[in-house]
């Protein structure tokens, strides 16, 4: 049988320990294609590049395995990989990660991670951005691996009619620790940010931004308990930010004369 070919992404820059974890998973599983930033790029979003020339070249990273680095954004790797890389050849899933820190929450919005994932899935091609919850460079994978890999292949082999993109969090525990997989929402939370700020040697202001994440979801099915309690969180996710809820409350607005 013909095997999935596995397009491999991330935000943390294509030399991150975290993808070269990823790859290890990915290339028990099927054909594997890197398309990752040269450098880190965390926080980027979905930010494009459009005001500057976009660099790609072809990197051995990754014994065996097609590779390049780009100097651009997440989801402009994902774009080039479709357009440039893969041309007529149709990536069967598209992983990202895997992250150095928690994409959990309100993170999705900011993660360059689940941009490049959410990317991929906008073309329709299914999609999991991979995250533990360990900023460290060192941070170690292994125990992350086997649940990564039956999450590629349970997509891979069932596919997602319903959206294309799941958002996976992984505590950092020890794997006998790790109690399983939760399907959850998004917590509502929220960073309190603050701006530290410090003078450079020439006088001049300058400002690091701080924070610290607040949750005040009460509820007990989101992905920030998954956690809390040695789950890991996966969370059917989307682009579309319509908010619908709201749409017959503000349909007064119509009526607003002009």
């Amino acid at each position: 049988m013909k095997k999935p070919l596995i397009l491999v992404t991330n935000d943390d820059g294509i030399t991150a320990p975290g993808i070269r974890a990823l790859v290890d998973v990915a290339s028990q599983i099927g054909e594997v294609v890197v398309v990752a930033p040269d450098s880190p790029q965390s926080g980027m979003g979905h930010a494009i590049t459009v005001s500057d020339p976009i660099r790609l070249h072809p990197a051995k990273v990754f014994e065996g395995i097609e590779a390049f680095e780009c100097s651009g954004t997440p989801v402009d790797c994902v774009k080039l990989a479709k357009h440039v890389v893969l041309k007529d050849r149709v990536a069967d899933i598209c992983i990202s990660g895997i992250n150095h820190g928690s994409n959990a929450s309100i993170n999705i919005i900011y993660s360059g991670t689940l941009s490049a994932a959410m990317e991929a899935s906008l073309e329709g091609i299914p999609s999991i951005g991979f995250s533990l919850l360990d900023y460290s460079h060192d941070a170690n994978f292994e125990a992350a691996k086997p649940f990564i890999k039956e999450l590629i292949e349970w997509v891979l082999e069932n596919g997602m009619t319903e959206g294309n993109l799941l958002n996976v969090n992984i505590p950092n525990l020890a794997r006998e620790e790790i109690k399983g997989l939760k399907v959850c929402r998004q917590a509502e939370a929220r960073w309190v940010e603050e701006f530290s700020e410090a003078e450079d040697p020439r006088g001049q202001k300058y400002y690091w931004l701080t924070g610290r994440f607040v949750n005040k979801d009460t509820g007990d099915d989101t992905d920030v308990v998954a956690l809390e309690n040695g789950y890991i969180s996966v969370v059917p996710s989307m682009h579309d930010l319509t908010h619908y809820s709201a749409i017959d409350k503000v349909k007064d607005i119509e009526n607003i004369s002009i």
